[in-house]
């Protein structure tokens, strides 16, 4: 099997009431996920590293905010359309189910653990 780009799909601002420090700790989550991944030999990519920096650069001045979400779901989705697969860490999140949604539209793998990635040497 080749490495394949799977995009990390999970709360990132879900169940955080806007609090810096509980967005931080879900894209802290989104990136401990992404580092196994990596380690079964794929590459991750998470939304928000794209999203987050592009929206800065554009003069969001927090995550929710309107030019913010002129990036963070669009981006997302434009990643998607280029990954093999997504895993969807636990937690509500709905647009997490949404790329998970698009996924499943678009013929993508969809993983809901870490045991079903395939195991890749690169």
């Amino acid at each position: 099997m080749n490495a394949q780009l799977i995009l990390i799909a999970g709360p990132y601002r879900s169940g955080t009431e806007g609090d810096p420090a509980r967005i931080a700790l879900n894209l802290r989550r989104l990136e401990e996920a992404a580092l196994h991944v990596y380690r079964r030999g794929h590459m991750p990519m998470i939304g928000e590293w794209v999203a987050l920096p592009l929206a800065a650069a554009a003069g969001s001045n927090e995550p929710g905010d309107a030019i913010s979400e002129q990036f963070l779901y669009p981006v997302a989705h434009q990643l998607l359309e280029r990954c093999d697969a997504v895993f969807r860490i636990e937690g509500e999140s709905r647009g997490a189910d949404e790329d998970v949604r698009l996924a499943r539209e678009l013929g993508k793998l969809v993983y809901w653990d870490f045991e079903s990635i395939p195991i890749c040497g690169r």
